[in-house]
Order: structure tokens, then sequence, then C-alpha cells
């Protein structure tokens, strides 16, 4: 039996590189049996990339077992994550939850329903015009748009989580593909480093669609978390980004995450009332 264990997961840089020393650690095991222990607190959003690593594992004819604290074993089974390993899911009665799923690249219609039901008609989110509504919803679809279309990931995993207590939304999108390292530097023969290719990729103007200059649906999303005081990330490679209190920091783990993880949260105790034309004004 192979053990690793992920102690107080949440969504900090070092709890990524956890994330990623797990892969790391248990990659080149094969025909065997791997327990995963997590303890202390586990940030149940990131059921989306620990669903990606574990795929990745199981591929290599593993079976995975999981070693839970009873808290983290229930929020588990409330948002579907443990239901693809054997156990049984418990109702959601306090409607916390953005279920797990593990979505084809083909489920585009299916993921666009989910934002909508699942994230963005969510009443903790803060008053925002229909119009505003529509482009936020956009904006991710976009996300799983570009996963969908260049990512090379047979999967892509999604989860959110409402924290009551803390004030926040975590939704989190996950593909297990080739980074968006590989994804620019192939297409437009460039030599970019991770954090170099995350810095592209967010650029306004930019797009990997061929014969497609870029719009400004992520620059609406980042702009509008930039005003709830949110936050945006992205985990790729070996690179690390993230928007925060207006201020953006990149670094560098060790060893590198097998795909694209990124993560956005939204702020439930504010109290402003939010239309697209304030949010798109704010960024010229």
């Amino acid at each position: 039996m192979n053990n690793v264990k992920l102690d107080n997961i949440d969504t900090s840089f070092e709890s990524y590189q956890q994330l990623i020393n797990l892969y790391s650690e248990c990659k080149n095991i094969y025909f065997s049996d791997i327990e995963i222990e997590i303890s202390k607190w586990f940030a149940a959003n990131l059921s989306s990339p620990l669903g990606g690593v574990v795929d990745k594992l199981v591929n290599n004819l593993n079976d995975i077992k999981f070693k839970t604290e009873y808290s983290i074993e229930r929020i588990l089974k409330k948002n579907n994550f443990l239901s693809h390993f054997g156990y049984d899911k418990i109702n959601d009665s306090n409607n916390t939850t953005i279920e797990y799923l593990k979505l084809k690249p083909s489920d585009s219609r299916y993921f666009h329903e989910y934002i909508i039901n699942e994230l963005i008609n969510r009443k903790e989110l803060p008053e925002m015009s229909n119009e505003l509504n529509k482009k936020i919803s956009e904006s991710i679809f976009e996300i799983f748009t570009n996963a969908q279309i260049h990512s090379q990931s047979d999967f892509i995993y999604v989860c959110g989580q409402f924290f009551p207590a803390k004030h926040k939304i975590e939704f989190t999108i996950t593909d297990m593909g080739i980074g968006f390292k590989n994804i620019i530097n192939n297409r437009f023969k460039k030599g970019l480093s991770s954090t170099q290719a995350i810095d592209w990729a967010i650029n306004d103007g930019n797009s990997t669609k061929k014969n497609v200059t870029g719009g400004i649906g992520l620059a609406i999303l980042k702009e509008f978390i930039i005003e709830n005081k949110g936050k945006f990330q992205i985990i790729s490679d070996d690179g690390f980004y993230q928007l925060s209190n207006n201020h953006e920091e990149k670094k560098l783990f060790k060893n590198k995450f097998p795909g694209t993880i990124i993560n956005m949260q939204f702020r439930t105790n504010d109290r402003n009332s939010y239309s697209s034309i304030d949010v798109i004004n704010d960024l010229f």
C-alpha cells in the first residue's frame, strides 16, 4: 500500500503544491494500491483537480482508496466526488455544494446549463444586471471552450463550493491536457515559460483560436472579480498566477501539474450592485 497525505488543503500556493506532489510521487506507480489520506481541511471545490490527478493514477491500473476525517468525507459525499469511487452520495440539505462533474469535452451544452443553474443563479452572489450575469456566464463558458478546443484532455473536471462562514463561493475548472505553455509555444512558435504563457493567455486581445482575435470575455470576468474583491487563479505546468486585491502574483512550483487549473472566488458579502456598463467602463 502506497500512502500519500493531503493536509489542510485550500486554494493557497502551498496547497496546490501538495496536489502536484501527490501526482509526482505516484505517477510512476502501476498495478498497486494507493491510499490518499485527507486531513484537517479540504476545500471541496478542489475536488476538481484532485479528480483529474486521481484519474491519471487510475489509468496506471492503480486502485485508489481514500482515508478522510468524518467532516471531509461528508462534504465529498454531498458534492458527488466520492460517488465516483464507490461511495454513496448523501443529500446536501444546506445547499452549499456545487456538484462535482467529470465532463467530456463534447458536453459543452450540459456545462453551460450547469454554470447557469449551479453557479450564476445562486442567490448568494452579488446583485448584477441580467446583461452582466450573461457576460459572466459566457466568460466561464469560454474557459471550458478553450479547454475543449486546445487542451487535448479526455475530460474536464468542474466543482464549486459555497463557504458561508468565509463569505465566498469558489469555482474550479481543471483539464489534464498539455497546458498553456505547450499550447501557445506550439501554436505560435514561441519559447515562453509557464508564467509567461499564462500572462499571454489572459492578456485581452490574445487568442489561441485560429483567425480569431481575443475578445474581452475573460477581461470582464477578471474586472468583476477585482471589483468584487474576489480571487482568480491559474495553475498550469509549473506556473502559478493569482489575481487578488488588485494585485498579480506569479510563482513557480517544484515539479509540474499535468494540465491546467482555473479557480475563481466570488465574495458573497459584497453589497454592491453591478451592471456590465460599470464593469466594462472600469476596463478602459
